[in-house]
């Protein structure tokens, strides 16, 4: 494990310090997948100064997040957003997956679709859950608890944040869906949310209302199947149309603000 340079000389070339660690845990085994990867963890600057334990969110398209030259279309800024988020008390470790580029769409994708292939999205979830997450609850502190374990991802990283988020009921909290890629293999997420049992938790849910007709009429269908899922959707359903929100790196950065606190509210410290 070490420090991710990059991020160092990001935060030293604008003479400020940075907001926390970026460590990099290097050739993650998946014998799930039966592939390998760099794994980014963000821990704020308060994990330094004690011994309490941190709440953790699962991001996808890790090479996105916090670093411009990793990054194939900008970096969301996801340091930046924490920071904001830690000013009103909600702090969190992120653990940032990269995705295995001519791989992201088969990992991503839930169920098989009939054009575009994909359907490997079980396997990657028991990624998350049985390979990766046990890694990050030894070596960090972490609340490992439900409660304190999310899932946040943008397009087809939104679509497999929903599906973990019905499919592993006991293991995940709380879930940021952006700009869901919902057109996938026909709209099969839809069905599968139906069926699913009702759940406790929180999600967030969001879409730019230049992303095209379609994407916005998907989205607000799924926001309203989500609302028969919760027994107080005005509580743990956040919805969010981002009137000049286009599709790409830039917007859901800017989103993530608004996601984090409300998907960290039961977490506030003091520290």
């Amino acid at each position: 494990m070490t420090l991710s340079k990059s991020f160092v000389d990001k935060w030293s070339a604008r003479g400020k310090p940075a907001p926390g660690t970026l460590d990099v845990i290097h050739d993650v085994y998946s014998p799930e997948l039966g592939n390998r990867r760099d794994v980014l963890v963000y821990t704020p600057a308060s994990y330094a100064r004690g011994d309490r334990p941190f709440p953790v969110i699962y991001m996808h398209d890790g090479q996105n997040l916090f670093d411009p030259s990793t990054s194939f279309a900008g970096e969301w800024g996801v340091d930046h957003a924490l920071a904001r988020a830690a000013r009103r008390g909600r702090r969190a470790i992120v653990v940032a997956i990269p995705n295995m580029g001519v791989d992201r769409m088969k990992e991503y994708s839930p169920f098989h679709d009939p054009r575009h292939g994909g359907g490997g999205g079980d396997a990657y979830v028991d990624f998350l859950l049985h390979t990766l997450k046990p890694m990050i609850d030894a070596r960090y502190r972490t609340r490992p608890d439900r409660e304190s374990t999310g899932i946040v991802g943008s397009s087809l990283g939104g679509l497999i944040s929903l599906y973990a988020f019905f499919r592993a009921p006991g293991r995940f909290g709380f879930a940021g869906i952006m700009s869901p890629a919902l057109w996938f293999a026909e709209g099969g997420i839809f069905p599968y949310v139906k069926e699913a049992p009702n759940v406790r938790g929180r999600i967030y849910l969001d879409v730019g209302m230049k992303e095209g007709a379609g994407t916005l009429a998907n989205a607000r269908a799924m926001r309203d199947l989500l609302q028969t899922k919760f027994n107080e959707p005005g509580r743990d359903l956040m919805w969010v149309e981002d009137k000049e929100g286009m599709h790409n790196e830039a917007a859901w950065g800017r989103r993530l603000r608004t996601a984090l606190p409300f998907l960290l509210n039961e977490h506030d410290d003091e520290a």
